[in-house]
């Protein structure tokens, strides 16, 4: 884990260029302090391949989810591999009333993809030994032949699968487990030079707005609410998110993504401060190194910068947690439902119970893939979730052939998966402390439990 540390930072007020009106401070702009710069760039704030990468992942979501079954994974690819042509955003989307300023990647940084940017470790929660490239590329060919992203067969909704790992695999990884760990050694991007020969921001500017990038913040998330953020993520309130007032939203700046979404809605239970907490860590940091001028960090300045990216790491792997705690609970009340119905409704029911574990499969991976090593806790969590959900047939995924396809064997009654649902809940309270628990399924935990001991009882005697 983390360790776990509180910052001394406050709100500092400060006005913006809507005239008469004090909001609370936003990430930058802050000044170049590059020693001997020349250029005419006044802010030093840049994270624009952060939000192109964003804006990659949220296409491949969407492209996955619109696949149409031939078996053609090239378009998607061209979104995770990246692509010397200008790919067209396929999300999100501008519409009517929340209007988005850029209509190409190459608009928001060029020559960007996530493949260069993926956790390549070990994937030991999905089948056949893979690394984490290996298995989101698996699953972008498994997705490409399916029909909406959608297979009955394994329980696999290929669009929460891909999206959410990305979010972990990509997203949290690198911020955690290199902007925020590796390059904030002293000998790794300093701050008394450029962090690139030409550019206008030093080696630990560039590195922390690069972690900030990845979270998926608006620049102003910190003066909004968390009903506020959670409404700009959703493109339902373009007043909330035009920061300048120009008439429409800039991707680079004003739009919430991903883990940055996730920690506002867990926000909105008021039982936590996720979203708050990492931006003001994130402000405090930032404001730090701004402060050194451009100068070395000294040993203390650096030992203040590390206790702020830990708070980040801490905080940020709880909302993942709780992502795993809220699905697990959505997977539980998903099969109540089929458990009790008819016929003619169990193809819809069944429709969202693949939906939902697709995303608690994708967040329990994507909690794995940051710079923690989660030990047992990854083991218990992998073994209670399995490689697949229970099918209709009351089979799930237990492998993989030599070609990559899928193998589903033995038998696993809905009960004990339910069972195991409500264990992962659990664990989730018993190893990060997680607060806002969605979909809460606990306190059902023990009668259970007591159930099955009697079955088990009723069977030997």
């Amino acid at each position: 884990m983390f360790k776990s540390l509180i910052t001394a930072s406050t709100l500092v007020l400060m006005s913006t260029a809507m005239v008469g009106t004090a909001y609370a401070e936003n990430y930058g702009p802050y000044p170049v302090t590059v020693k001997g710069y020349k250029g005419d760039k006044k802010n030093s704030v840049s994270y624009t391949g952060q939000v192109a990468r964003h804006v990659l992942s949220d296409s491949i979501k969407k492209l996955a989810g619109k696949s149409d079954g031939k078996g053609d994974a090239s378009q998607i690819l061209e979104y995770f591999e990246g692509s010397k042509k200008d790919l067209p955003i396929i999300a999100p989307k501008g519409k009517d009333g929340f209007k988005i300023k850029q209509k190409t990647v190459n608009e928001i940084s060029k020559g960007k993809n996530i493949s260069g940017k993926f956790y390549d470790g070990a994937v030991p929660a999905w089948p056949g030994n893979m690394t984490g490239k290996q298995v989101v590329k698996h699953m972008i060919k498994h997705a490409a032949k399916t029909k909406d992203g959608f297979d009955p067969k394994t329980g696999y909704d290929y669009a929460q699968l891909i999206s959410k790992f990305t979010m972990g695999a990509m997203s949290y990884n690198q911020a955690v487990d290199n902007y925020l760990d590796e390059k904030l050694r002293a000998d790794k991007k300093p701050n008394n030079k450029p962090y690139k020969k030409g550019a206008y921001y030093t080696g630990k500017e560039h590195s922390w707005d690069e972690a900030f990038g990845y979270f998926g913040a608006a620049a102003h998330s910190l003066e909004l609410s968390a009903k506020d953020n959670y409404l700009v993520a959703k493109k339902k309130d373009a007043k909330i998110a035009d920061a300048n007032g120009d008439g429409v939203i800039d991707l680079k700046s004003e739009m919430v993504f991903g883990n940055a979404y996730y920690a506002a809605a867990f926000d909105k239970s008021g039982k936590t401060k996720y979203m708050p907490t990492i931006m003001k860590a994130f402000i405090d940091g930032r404001k730090l190194i701004t402060s050194a001028k451009g100068e070395a960090l000294t040993d203390e300045q650096r030992a203040k910068l590390q206790a702020y990216a830990a708070t980040i790491g801490t905080t940020w792997e709880k909302v993942l947690a709780e992502a795993v705690f809220k699905y697990a609970g959505s997977v539980y009340k998903d099969i109540k439902k089929l458990n009790g119905a008819k016929d003619d409704e169990k193809a819809k029911l069944y429709r969202k119970y693949v939906k939902h574990w697709g995303e608690l499969k994708g967040f329990s991976m994507a909690i794995q893939s940051g710079k923690n090593n989660l030990g047992k806790t990854a083991v218990e969590m992998n073994k209670l979730i399995g490689f697949g959900p229970v099918t209709l047939n009351d089979k799930y995924v237990t492998g993989v052939d030599a070609d990559g396809n899928f193998k589903m064997d033995r038998r696993r009654s809905w009960g004990d998966y339910q069972l195991h649902m409500l264990k992962v809940q659990k664990l989730m309270v018993d190893t990060f402390k997680v607060e806002a628990r969605v979909n809460d399924g606990t306190e059902n935990l023990a009668k259970m439990l007591k159930e099955l001991d009697a079955e088990l009882n009723a069977e030997t005697d």
